[in-house]
């Protein structure tokens, strides 16, 4: 049974929410500042109020010290070295604070670059808990959303992207993703907005 906007049916048991990144170094004043995230944050807390058993949280973690990293990641970090965790301190990694408030019964999963999967941590938790659906939040639609959502696809998840739960430091390029998610993945990536996912998530 297809409901509007979501072509391949209600979500189930197997559905899982991944929420990208609503970390405090990205709302609070810093050169990372994403000045819509928290435009955004009621929207992911009115899903985690209902699905906080079902939601799992990705955190980015910043090199510890400028310069640190591999490859291009140590030129990143050189360009980048007020935001390494020794200039920024540790509690900037930090969820925002309602969303660290679900912690638990949500579970939390570090990563050190923009996809969640490289290292492994989120694939394994997913097929531990039987996942096969994974409903997509946060920040940013053009790097770490899409970086979480190419890897889904590649792994053969089924992916609901929440439109009005979405956030960028860039509109030009929020947009053109969304444009992406809808005329390239469509047979992979529904596109709805949050008052589909509650509706319908049974």
């Amino acid at each position: 049974m297809s409901v509007p906007g979501l072509a391949y049916g209600p979500l189930g048991r197997g559905c899982m929410h991944v929420c990208v990144d609503m970390q405090r170094l990205f709302a609070e004043p810093s050169p990372w500042a994403t000045p819509w995230i928290r435009r955004i944050l009621p929207q992911i807390e009115r899903l985690v109020e209902t699905r906080a058993k079902q939601t799992v949280f990705t955190r980015f973690l910043p090199a510890q010290k400028p310069g640190r990293g591999v490859g291009t990641w140590k030129r990143y970090y050189e360009r980048w070295a007020s935001m390494a965790i020794d200039n920024i301190g540790p509690e900037m990694v930090e969820l925002l604070p309602s969303l660290a408030a679900c912690c638990p019964p949500a579970a939390v999963i570090d990563k050190h670059i923009y996809s969640p999967w490289f290292e492994g941590r989120l694939r394994a938790f997913l097929m531990e808990h039987e996942i096969d659906t994974l409903v997509v939040t946060g920040g940013e639609t053009d790097v770490c959303v899409l970086a979480t959502v190419l890897g889904a696809i590649d792994f053969g998840y089924r992916v609901v992207l929440v439109t009005d739960a979405l956030c960028s430091s860039s509109d030009a390029t929020h947009h053109a993703l969304l444009t992406v998610y809808h005329q390239r993945f469509a047979q992979q990536v529904e596109t709805v907005e949050m008052e589909t996912v509650l509706s319908n998530w049974t």
